[in-house]
């Protein structure tokens, strides 16, 4: 790379949501890296352990954006002058605020306004005025990654050749034998962020026998708060990892499964960032179009017509909540024997 051709300038990239969401912000993430000297990413409390394993990502920020999180906080003047003060003293030559097709990127591009950032780039279907200066338009139908990429590249951020635009993570990743124990394993995440995408607890603990019924192994994973629930589910079949690995270490974990089995929720996408193939547990409130398993072989399991669809619903609206309950433990298993199948010989699952 000659003198001209080296990155310069500071960007920002703004993903104010959670943990899935942040990785799946990663090709784009990479494909403004390629031409800036320093990137920061600004994110919220829960999508910071995603943030700072990516990478092209110099500096992380984090913010609690009243307008995004599910649990926002009260707006507070001294908190967002606070903020404001912080990106200004970034000096940032570009902003791109990513978004989900049903969040608005203007709150945001209004602080970055205030704070003197040059150039800023979104998504928006609403009117921006003067506070974006490139308005894209995309597809809604396409997966969050490519939504990314699209604006990263309308922005003049292209993919660069050689970056294949899947998920990914820094590398090397920890050691995590001392964790799964030795020889093949599955990995079962029972929690998500929302009630409404998780695949039943007693479910889980039949698909953990059932697995091992079939000759695999299955380890069990969640954080602090799920120790419970990953007790439950593991029972005395499952090896139990509720609360034992941060976010590097559960891509560790999950970079050395044959398979991970996990409701559509953050798990699932950091088993993509490390190749793993997943058993997409996947509740239609949202359209898997933008939100399954992006890059690997997956099979996706649930009802996708179901009455829930496309309500974008925390907890399941229909009583019993059908889309996902009716899955059984013995397709489940079959879905991960596809996927071991699919590693072996190259063969696709779907």
């Amino acid at each position: 790379m000659t003198e001209r051709e080296r990155p310069s300038g500071r960007a920002l990239v703004v993903r104010l949501d959670s943990a899935g969401d942040v990785l799946l912000a990663g090709p784009a993430v990479r494909a403004v890296a390629a031409r800036r000297a320093h990137v920061t990413l600004l994110t919220s409390p829960l999508g910071e352990a995603a943030a700072r394993l990516l990478p092209g990502v110099d500096e992380v920020m984090v913010w609690s954006a009243p307008w995004v999180l599910a649990d926002p906080p009260p707006v507070r003047p001294e908190a967002v002058a606070g903020l404001v003060d912080a990106l200004a003293a970034g000096r940032f030559d570009d902003a791109l605020v990513l978004t989900s097709f049903h969040q608005s990127p203007l709150p945001a591009a209004l602080l970055l306004r205030l704070a003197g950032v040059a150039r800023i780039a979104a998504i928006s279907v609403d009117y921006p005025g003067s506070l974006l200066d490139v308005r894209h338009r995309v597809d809604e139908d396409i997966p969050e990654p490519e939504r990314g990429l699209s604006l990263a590249a309308a922005a003049g951020f292209p993919l660069p050749p050689d970056d294949d635009g899947r998920l990914a993570v820094r590398r090397p990743l920890p050691p995590t034998a001392h964790l799964t124990g030795d020889g093949p394993y599955v990995v079962v995440h029972p929690g998500a962020a929302a009630p409404a995408r998780q695949w039943p607890p007693e479910r889980c603990a039949q698909a953990v026998t059932e697995l091992t019924a079939r000759g695999w192994r299955a380890v069990v994973t969640g954080g602090p708060s799920e120790r419970e629930l990953t007790a439950l589910v593991a029972g005395r079949d499952g090896v139990d990892l509720g609360g034992r690995t941060d976010m590097p270490g559960l891509a560790g974990v999950l970079a050395g499964a044959a398979a991970v089995v996990v409701g559509n929720t953050g798990p699932a996408h950091l088993a993509a960032a490390v190749g793993t193939p997943v058993v997409s547990l996947f509740s239609p409130v949202v359209p898997p179009a933008r939100w399954a398993p992006y890059g690997v072989p997956a099979v996706l399991l649930g009802d996708q017509l179901a009455p829930c669809r496309d309500t974008r619903a925390r907890v399941c609206p229909v009583p019993g909540h059908p889309c996902l309950a009716e899955v059984t433990a013995a397709e489940v298993a079959d879905a991960v024997e596809k996927l071991a199948t699919y590693t072996h010989d190259g063969s696709d699952p779907r």
